[in-house]
């Protein structure tokens, strides 16, 4: 199967990609030469740049009519874009990997990713999940952390320093909740006990990954690794995520009622949303955590309840009025129907952002894999090491999971997808990840986002047969 989706890439995808990337090229080096590099030339050329991003973001979505998730290809198509002098096509691309306001573009994407994993995530749900989904999750990410810090990392790739085995194991702890549950959504299985523990593990490893992340950054910032200092920032971590849902859930009910006094409208209920993502942001990275902690914990904090005093959506608006010339029966099946779209309606309303902004991070992110490193036979090995690895450190989570399939479950957390690549791309940001080490989580995020849907899909058809 994946050995037919390469064919199918090298047969459509590339011709198509090289092709629209060296006429593009072209159009930006001119667009350039008019203008010096300068002034309202230099801005068009960006515009330009970010409409290339988009739509092969767009292209590579293709991947799902071959059962892969979207950001795998956008991952491919950046890693092509990064890489076009392979195939003879002058690297105009080059400049865009330096670029401030791409890169600005792209950390924004991370920062809304997270605050949309967050609202996703309900505190509620969490808690009645269970002993057997927090068991699954603590496993997920204690077993991998330590495979990759302090196994599997010094032992085939010796002689790097101590914090790029902790990014390391670091990005293999990541659990794609996403994508699994894409998986199950599809198959329609969503309800099945496997499928509510798995669901409940990711969002708790999300937060203990998320921790994780926290202390390795400012271990990397701070350079030296003592158990008073991981002691303070675990301490800190936790502080800020418990203090800010607290605090903030508090505060979102005041701010809502006294937001809406001024407009109840939709633009007002996006602002409020939007501004308490990038607020919590800015306080994490105030404190030394990622900003991606904060927009997270922003996430979390925001429920329906805090936007009840602002218009519901149009829509809902238009099918309420109707409703109330119909059956009384009829009536209840569409008030039922348009409460759950009036609660979504913050997700709706980020959504869009996401679409705009998220591809361009997953595309600079594989825009920064160097293939160059790949030719070296032992760095594949490697890479294949780790991946195992990776499988292993997952598949044994679910021993925690009590009667139901274990197997399932463990496969269930496999896929690393976009939160690996995050722990990744802020590890090569600080410094501390080197291109080879990049390249190799790189391939290992490929691998478990590529192989999990097939295998989880193979698993879900034996046990209905």
């Amino acid at each position: 199967m994946i050995e037919r989706i390469v064919l199918k890439w090298r047969r459509y995808m590339l011709p198509i990609v090289v092709g629209v990337s060296a006429f593009v090229g072209q159009l930006a080096f001119a667009s350039e030469g008019g203008d010096g590099g300068g002034g309202h030339g230099h801005f068009a050329v960006l515009f330009l740049w970010i409409a290339i991003l988009l739509l092969l973001a767009k292209l590579s979505s293709l991947v799902e009519r071959w059962g892969q998730p979207s950001v795998l290809g956008e991952l491919v198509m950046g890693v092509i874009l990064g890489n076009l002098a392979l195939f003879g096509v002058t690297d105009f691309f080059e400049a865009m990997k330096h670029s401030e306001i791409i890169t600005f573009f792209a950390e924004l994407g991370v920062v809304i990713l997270l605050f949309q994993i967050g609202l996703e995530s309900n505190i509620a749900e969490m808690k009645k999940v269970g002993a057997r989904a927090l068991g699954v999750a603590i496993i997920g990410v204690v077993v991998p952390f330590v495979l990759g810090a302090y196994i599997v990392g010094p032992w085939l790739m010796p002689g790097l320093d101590q914090v790029a085995y902790l990014f390391l194991g670091a990005a293999m702890t990541a659990t794609s909740v996403g994508i699994t549950a894409r998986v199950f959504k599809d198959l329609g299985k969503l309800q099945i006990k496997e499928a509510q523990i798995i669901l409940g593990a990711a969002v708790i490893d999300d937060v203990m990954g998320l921790i994780i992340l926290a202390v390795v950054s400012a271990i990397a910032t701070v350079g030296a690794v003592t158990l008073g200092k991981i002691s303070m920032i675990t301490g800190t971590a936790i502080l800020f995520l418990v203090g800010s849902i607290v605090i903030g859930q508090l505060s979102a009910k005041v701010l809502g009622k006294w937001f809406s006094k001024i407009h109840t409208g939709v633009a007002m209920k996006f602002t409020l949303a939007i501004v308490f993502a990038l607020v919590f942001s800015w306080l994490a990275g105030l404190i030394g955590l990622a900003p991606i902690v904060g927009a997270f914990a922003a996430g979390l904090v925001l429920d329906p309840v805090h936007f009840k005093y602002f218009k519901d959506p149009k829509i809902v608006q238009d099918v309420k009025e109707y409703a109330e010339k119909i059956d009384p029966e009829l009536k209840d099946k569409f008030s039922r129907m348009m409460h759950r779209h009036s609660h979504r309606h913050i997700e709706d309303l980020i959504e869009p952002l996401g679409h705009f902004f998220v591809p361009i991070f997953f595309i600079v992110t594989g825009m920064a894999v160097n293939l160059g490193t790949l030719t070296n036979i032992p760095i594949l090995l490697v890479a294949l090491g780790v991946t195992i690895a990776a499988f292993v450190g997952k598949l044994v989570s679910g021993l925690a999971a009590g009667n139901v399939d274990k197997w399932l479950v463990g496969w269930g957390m496999a896929p690393r997808g976009e939160v690996g690549l995050i722990f990744a791309t802020i590890g090569k940001g600080l410094g501390v990840v080197s291109d080879e080490v990049f390249s190799v989580i790189i391939i290992m995020v490929i691998f478990t986002t590529l192989f999990t849907p097939p295998i989880l899909s193979h698993i879900l058809k034996k046990k209905e047969a």
